[in-house]
């Protein structure tokens, strides 16, 4: 179909590459139908779920990383990307009059340049820094990362008021373990933001709660060692299988029907989940057809998984079928709500077999 309107379509065409569960698509497309409707007879407008993976070629070919992607085409010619995805229906129908090509977007300035109260250090500077400040906190972060980039503001408030102050408790700093690595490997650090706080040179301790500016100035003022790290979900026996990057379509490929959670540990409503997610997966654990899974998107590379999947949120459950995208699970999340959804896929099942029986 696709093919044959290029082929056809004399009219400027802007088509749109989505996929179903994707938030930013939902919000854009009432307003690219408004458009649709405000342009007709001069444009064409179109859209194109192309997340199955028998598109694969498609969205290499055109570039497709995300969705929404939109690309103007004149005359079958693929000529450049819409980019603008705050737009109202007006704009949209305004743009079609004078497509222009995105405009380059200016670099985002490096947290390490800009005004920054914290002090930035370097794999030269570090240990130097360490023997100058007998109680530092350093922030290890990456600058693609977004909780980090969330955090950044609370940091820089709490520096301007621990980096400025003649007696204060201690400093804070912050490293690019992106760039500076050494360090980064030196202290194994693998995920992002990671807080440490050292005392005379020493890593006395990891702190992941800390987020906010209050809990900062409130840890400074009183160090003291976190409460022991709860047992994580993975390592506690259960039905629920664990996966990630290296086994995910593998273990997916066997199962007519698995429920996944994409979570992050430190989620709240993740945790309130894992509870009657567990239950569920053990009522139906005799089932080799079905798997309640999990993964930990925080984990490595799992990141890339989760960005694939669609996951802008914690926690997000997908039904996949055979391995496959089947449907986003927004029903209930108690033990009822994740045993009452497999229990009706496997009636569904019943009924087709039944009907095929009596065909």
């Amino acid at each position: 179909d696709f093919r044959k309107l290029l082929k056809k379509e004399e009219r400027p065409v802007l088509m749109m590459f989505y996929a179903p569960w994707c938030g930013v698509c939902k919000r854009m497309q009432p307003l690219f139908q408004q458009a649709a409707t405000e342009t007709k007879g001069r444009y064409v407008l179109a859209g194109m779920n192309v997340h199955p993976s028998e598109f694969d070629g498609l969205k290499q070919e055109y570039n497709v990383k995300g969705y929404p992607t939109f690309c103007y085409f004149e005359k079958g010619k693929f000529l450049h990307n819409y980019e603008d995805y705050g737009a109202s229906a007006k704009d949209i129908a305004d743009w079609m009059k004078n497509p222009q090509p995105p405009q380059p977007k200016t670099p985002e300035v490096p947290w390490s340049e800009g005004e920054s109260p914290v002090f930035h250090l370097t794999d030269a500077t570090f240990d130097s820094f360490l023997e100058e400040h007998p109680a530092a906190l350093v922030m290890f972060y990456a600058p693609w990362c977004g909780h980090c980039k969330k955090m950044k503001p609370e940091y820089d408030e709490a520096a301007e008021v621990l980096n400025k102050g003649s007696d204060s408790p201690g400093v804070l700093a912050a490293m690019d373990t992106t760039i500076h690595k050494a360090t980064g490997e030196r202290f194994k650090i693998s995920g992002f933001p990671t807080m440490k706080y050292f005392e005379k040179g020493q890593d006395m301790y990891a702190l992941p709660q800390l987020r906010s500016k209050d809990g900062i100035l409130d840890f400074m003022r009183n160090p003291q060692a976190p409460p022991p790290p709860e047992q994580s979900w993975e390592d506690k026996p259960s039905s629920v299988s664990h996966l990630g990057t290296e086994d995910f379509r593998e273990a997916l490929k066997k199962k007519k029907h698995a429920l996944v959670m994409f979570y992050a540990p430190w989620c709240p409503h993740c945790k309130s989940s894992v509870p009657h997610f567990t239950a569920a997966a053990d009522t139906f654990k005799d089932d080799r057809k079905i798997a309640y899974a999990a993964v930990d998107c925080t984990k490595g590379q799992n990141h890339d998984l989760c960005k694939q999947e669609g996951v802008e949120g914690y926690p997000t459950f997908i039904h996949f079928n055979y391995g496959k995208f089947a449907e986003k699970y927004n029903g209930d999340r108690g033990e009822a709500g994740f045993t009452g959804f497999m229990r009706s896929l496997r009636s569904r099942d019943q009924e087709k077999t039944k009907r095929r029986e009596e065909l």
